[in-house]
């Protein structure tokens, strides 16, 4: 979870690796409607992947997006 920036927050999470659960993986993508990995949670909310936590992290918003 470091390439999503949440290792340069305070923000405390857990992580949950899907890799190896062919179900779990493809039952995630259409639970989530987002195609790629990783995806972030906060709160039950999908906040986004990879990208997107990136853009967020550079814009500094991430932890107000995560805690909101």
């Amino acid at each position: 979870m470091c390439k999503t920036g949440l290792c340069r927050t305070t923000f405390r999470f857990d992580s949950f690796d899907i890799l190896g659960d062919e179900e779990v993986r493809q039952g995630l993508k259409e639970y989530s409607n987002w195609p790629t990995y990783p995806q972030v949670y906060a709160a039950g909310k999908l906040v986004g992947g990879l990208d997107i936590l990136k853009e967020l992290a550079d814009e500094g918003s991430l932890l107000e997006e995560l805690a909101s």
